[in-house]
């Protein structure tokens, strides 16, 4: 049996159609209209966390060098995304008091940059973490249109230049996307070895078209396909990576994904905004990790959104890269399946009554013959910083 969050089968449709089926009868929501999300104030909008501590099993100090180091976009548009994802990878960590988070805020964010770390102080007030400015025009003469809108965000960039932004102590960082939910304890991603030379680590995705991720003007070009020579590019996805920033700030990669950008404005080489450039540095140079660790796509694609089921296999996160995100579908009323498993980490304005009633879970659980005990699981870049 392939088990995910509350030791659940997530490969078959059934199983989660009676997870979802748990949490409504588990959980009392309270109805959340479709309120565009710069409409009250932040700090009324969200409530703060539980507090998350350290297990028996965790060091008493941890130095700075010795965390785990995740990174982040922090934009007033996907807010609510960040705010789940940062309560998922606490909640299920063995250790949340050792995890340093770095903030990526845009310049000229409607909420600003002080604003939203406010807001992540009031939610989250213990919480290690720091706030970097992007200045915007550092990337706005390389960005080039793309097939959605979205995609075409300067803050998308930011994870170009990381090793540019955080400190050099900081020598290792997981990059992490803001429509993701984690499961699992983000320590084992954390330990994931990089091989030899390898600068970053991800799940990758062989059986897909490579070949699609660039204009037939690119392949049919005589030199350019050149760039993989020997290696065997496969297609990964960078919204969950582990960097090794040392190797990337010693090999000034920033720069050798700024030469595709340049070139992408002159010889459209491909649609997909900031991906293609990392494929055609890292393709084929991908350190492979566990497709747990991404279980991406149900966002669905870049025009429709539609509903998307998990790849076979156990889950350690989920991932909705695509158009639709959780949070809207769920304020429309018209979510996806999998968009349930999203929601319980959800901290946007919820009433006392709409806490989970975990006991009850348990007990529904058992009545559906699910093996809730078999898991831990509950449910500018800039070089000054807020």
């Amino acid at each position: 049996m392939k088990m995910g969050c509350f030791g659940f089968d997530f490969s078959n449709f059934q199983s989660i159609t009676a997870f979802c089926l748990l949490l409504m009868l588990g959980f009392s929501f309270s109805p959340i209209g479709c309120l565009g999300i710069r409409s009250f104030p932040e700090e009324r909008r969200f409530t703060e966390a539980p507090e998350y501590r350290n297990g028996v099993q965790c060091p008493v100090t941890a130095e700075t060098q010795n965390m785990v180091h995740v990174a982040m976009t922090l934009d007033s548009e996907y807010l609510r995304g960040s705010m789940a994802a940062i309560h998922s990878v606490l909640r299920h960590s063995s250790c949340p008091e050792h995890i340093f988070f770095h903030f990526i805020a845009a310049e000229f964010d409607p909420s600003s940059p002080r604003v939203l770390t406010q807001l992540v102080r009031s939610i989250f007030p213990s919480l290690n973490f720091r706030v970097y400015i992007f200045r915007e025009d550092t990337v706005l003469n390389l960005i080039s249109s793309s097939i959605r809108q979205a995609l075409e965000n300067p803050l998308n960039y930011a994870r170009n230049y990381l090793g540019d932004m955080l400190d050099p102590s900081v020598t290792r960082v997981i990059y992490l996307d803001s429509d993701i939910i984690l499961v699992d304890d983000i320590e084992k991603l954390w330990k994931t070895p990089l091989s030899g030379s390898r600068i970053i680590g991800a799940p990758e995705y062989c059986h897909a078209n490579f070949t699609k991720y660039f204009t037939d003007s690119f392949w049919s070009d005589p030199d350019l396909p050149r760039v993989f020579g020997s290696r065997n590019p496969c297609y990964f996805n960078t919204g969950v990576m582990v960097m090794d920033l040392q190797k990337w700030r010693e090999g000034d990669y920033r720069k050798k994904i700024e030469k595709w950008m340049e070139l992408q404005r002159q010889r459209r080489i491909y649609e997909l905004g900031s991906l293609p450039p990392f494929l055609l540095v890292f393709g084929g140079l991908v350190e492979p990790i566990n497709h747990r660790w991404n279980q991406h796509g149900l966002g669905g694609d870049n025009v429709m959104g539609s509903c998307r089921s998990l790849h076979p296999g156990p889950v350690s996160l989920l991932h909705w890269s695509g158009k639709g995100k959780p949070w809207a579908r769920l304020d429309e009323k018209r979510p996806c399946p999998l968009d349930c498993l999203w929601e319980p980490y959800d901290l946007y304005k919820p009433k006392p009554k709409s806490r989970p009633n975990y006991q009850r879970s348990k007990i529904l659980y058992q009545h559906h013959n699910l093996d809730f005990s078999s898991s831990n699981i509950l449910f500018g870049y800039s070089n000054y910083f807020i």
